[in-house]
């Protein structure tokens, strides 16, 4: 029974819808919600849409307490060089042009050994998907990574680049899987998800990794022990039963695998994306509003309650502030630092490539919250509930030193080199 079921607010579930307050009551007595009364929940307006809010809050604060949790972590984007042509993605370059870079091992060894040094206990090693790669290329720079710091965990290469390192090796998914976990990756970020169905798939990235091969990634990774993330991209051209059905496939394999450790939702960024600049799609929206963004956290723990305990906020999407208010509508985990954020930047975000961990918790604890550091895996390294704490990271003053996306793509030193060229 819900500790919120005081008089006065089953006084206003009476008020409500009488069909969204019955998908909340269902949803306090932890039952699961359907794919029809989700979409449902993402219509709501006026009070409906704030008890959905204090429905999440509830689930959330029950299932994983007032812990706010957070990361210190690296992104390490080593090449932004594609074959594909996302209509999403502003990060990536084509082969001939003068903006593409690839960072040498000793380069990606060197981010990863100084991340660690300032307390980093996580690499993310993504990239785009450079044409005549090596299939050994995702191994080299685990075992390189490891070699030097053996100790840091790599989240490391989406469904999209596991599959393409597999074709390029002439092996399989499984055996591809089981070559990089013996080269040291411990998790895969669950990206290249988007929205998991294939009719909006091939409007917005025709080539892009299809829905039963990501599937196939992931099942695959999580039976043979490594786990990974999940993710929605929303704001674009998808409908509420489009991001229902995503969260529900997403619930299905967590049955199944119980290999997701967190459910992220990020916000379309659309001021570089080529598919929004170029308008190639009639009715392409601009992001998610405010009021969608809220949504997406709190029915995105309704429906995941059950199955996975942690739903996370991404900070690079929405900025601190609506990251700090989606800790109110089901979301209890902040992410990482970055240090280096390439993707979302390259996208026309404006929040920053890092955030430190002082400031994480200080956004964390304006809320009444307590922040602690994780691990990949959801372990606490330290709860900062009574003291406040410095780490090395925080000590930097000048962060020009990590470098940044437009800095890196206009230095000759790292310029992608191919055999194409005439």
């Amino acid at each position: 029974m819900s500790t919120i079921h005081t008089s006065s607010f089953d006084a206003l579930l009476r008020s409500s819808d009488p069909l969204i307050s019955d998908t909340l009551n269902r949803a306090l007595d932890e039952k699961e919600i359907s794919i029809s009364e989700a979409t449902r929940l993402f219509y709501a307006k006026g009070l409906d849409f704030h008890l959905i809010g204090i429905v999440a809050d509830e689930l959330r604060k029950r299932r994983v307490g007032d812990i706010v949790t957070y990361v210190v972590n690296r992104n390490i984007n080593f090449t932004n060089v594609c074959i594909k042509q996302c209509g999403f993605c502003a990060f990536s370059r084509d082969f001939r042009e003068e903006e593409g870079y690839f960072l040498p091992m000793d380069e990606i060894v060197r981010r990863a050994k100084e991340a660690h040094a300032l307390g980093a206990t996580e690499v993310c090693v993504q990239a785009g998907l450079p044409p005549d790669m090596d299939g050994d290329t995702y191994e080299n720079i685990c075992r390189a990574i490891k070699s030097e710091v053996g100790d840091i965990h790599i989240h490391g290469f989406s469904p999209e680049e596991v599959l393409y390192g597999a074709t390029r090796s002439g092996i399989s998914i499984k055996e591809y899987l089981i070559r990089l976990k013996n080269a040291g990756v411990n998790s895969l970020p669950g990206t290249a998800a988007e929205i998991l169905d294939q009719d909006m798939r091939d409007k917005i990235s025709p080539g892009r990794i299809s829905v039963s091969k990501w599937i196939e990634v992931i099942k695959t990774a999580h039976k043979i022990g490594i786990p990974s993330t999940s993710t929605i991209m929303f704001g674009h051209l998808e409908s509420p039963e489009d991001r229902a059905k995503h969260i529900a496939l997403i619930r299905d394999i967590q049955k199944e695998t119980r290999g997701f450790t967190e459910f992220v939702p990020l916000n379309f960024i659309h001021s570089e994306a080529p598919m929004y600049k170029e308008n190639l799609h009639l009715n392409i929206r601009n992001g998610a509003d405010g009021k969608d963004v809220l949504l997406m956290h709190a029915v995105s723990r309704i429906m995941l309650n059950n199955y996975i305990n942690n739903i996370q906020t991404s900070w690079v999407k929405e900025g601190a502030g609506m990251a700090q208010l989606s800790l109110c509508w089901g979301a209890n985990d902040f992410g990482g630092t970055l240090i280096n954020e390439s993707i979302s930047t390259s996208a026309g975000s404006a929040h920053g490539q890092l955030l430190k961990p002082k400031d994480i918790r200080q956004v964390i604890r304006q809320i009444g919250r307590i922040p602690a550091q994780r691990t990949t895996s959801y372990k606490i390294i330290k709860n900062y509930a009574s003291e406040e704490g410095k780490d090395p990271l925080d000590e930097i003053q000048n962060t020009s030193q990590f470098g940044s996306y437009h800095e890196l793509i206009k230095l000759d030193r790292y310029r992608y080199k191919n055999n194409r060229r005439n």
